[in-house]
């Protein structure tokens, strides 16, 4: 049997142990009024202990593992994690297009494929950011996707592809906090150039932080040439004569070229414990997310269903309906006893 909690651990556990401490009283208590005084309430807080304790034990969501249960996106956590050093917009993906379109594409079809899920943006490029905090405010992730721009070309100082690596643990851990049940699958977007002059740091992840997702890789080994980006805005940019990043470490003159690096991708993809995906031009959305083990949520081969577990928490629930009925009639009638005991009093002091 599983647990699966409608409330973090340190909110249920103090609220259980509270509760169970006042019935036990009302319990003693009761129990002695009826063996001094002869009046039976210990009956009436047995079935209210009972009520309480079947609410309590169906906010523990208990199932049993197995069967299928229907995809509910709902209950899953997304992050993209994107790369937006300069080299994501080399011109190297379908028919001269900057990587970053791949991006955008694969981030809203992603999306299209978990609705109803919440999804977050982290970025990194010489710092990482949040752009966007988990939400399910689709309109909004279209927003941030849309705008999604590289670096500015004179604030680069070079880059660690892992640079988001602190972040992303933190944004994982406040996630699972305040909801462990919903499983976090993380998409980290980009092409593996480092350009910070150090080995990048391991991205070190708490065990079962992270349920699924991919690395998804951008870009070709002969790579491509990157645009610069003078923070003017694309009107603007056109309008400047917008040209290519310069390679000057030779001293050429040259425009710089910028190559995937799928050896480091496929290394950043063991440390997170998810597969690695290289994407191109015109590649379906299907199989990719069939290769990105979704977790929890991976579908039974064969339908639309989904490995699930069987929840037993709605016989408790429905028990404790029953019994809070029972409770109802109960103040019901007892309400109707006193309204005429009230009227009688009534009566008797305008008498008087």
């Amino acid at each position: 049997m599983t647990l699966q909690p409608v409330l973090p651990w340190w909110i249920l556990v103090p609220l259980m142990a509270a509760a169970v401490l006042f019935l036990g009283w009302r319990l003693v208590h009761a129990a002695r009024r009826r063996f001094v005084h002869g009046r039976d309430s210990l009956h009436g807080w047995l079935f209210r202990s009972a009520l309480v304790l079947l609410v309590l034990g169906a906010a523990l969501r208990p199932g049993i593992p197995g069967g299928t249960a229907e995809a509910a996106a709902s209950d899953v956590n997304v992050f993209f994690v994107v790369d937006t050093t300069s080299s994501i917009v080399a011109e190297d993906y379908g028919d001269f297009s900057p990587r970053l379109d791949g991006v955008r594409q694969d981030i809203t079809a992603i999306a299209a494929e978990l609705a109803g899920a919440r999804f977050s943006v982290i970025t990194f490029d010489t710092n990482a950011a949040v752009r966007m905090p988990l939400t399910t405010d689709t309109t909004a992730l279209e927003t941030i996707v849309a705008v999604l721009e590289s670096e500015v070309t004179d604030y680069s100082k070079g880059s660690s592809i892992t640079a988001a690596g602190t972040l992303l643990a933190e944004r994982l851990r406040a996630a699972r906090e305040s909801h462990p049940e919903r499983p976090r699958i993380v998409y980290y977007l980009g092409d593996g150039e480092q350009t910070s002059g150090k080995e990048p740091e391991a991205m070190r992840m708490d065990d079962g932080l992270v349920d699924g997702g991919a690395v998804l890789g951008y870009g070709t080994p002969e790579g491509g040439r990157m645009k610069e980006n003078s923070g003017l805005g694309p009107g603007k940019e056109a309008a400047s004569g917008q040209g290519y990043i310069q390679d000057r470490s030779a001293g050429s003159g040259q425009d710089a070229v910028s190559v995937i690096d799928e050896s480091r991708l496929r290394e950043i993809a063991s440390q997170l414990g998810i597969p690695y995906v290289h994407r191109s031009a015109g590649d379906a959305v299907a199989p990719m997310m069939q290769k990105a083990d979704p977790g929890t949520l991976q579908r039974t081969e064969g339908n639309g269903s989904l490995e699930g577990r069987t929840e037993l928490y709605w016989s408790m629930a429905a028990a404790a309906f029953l019994l809070a009925l029972r409770e109802t009639v109960l103040v019901l009638r007892q309400w109707r006893q006193l309204r005429p005991a009230q009227q009688i009093q009534q009566a008797a002091g305008v008498r008087k």
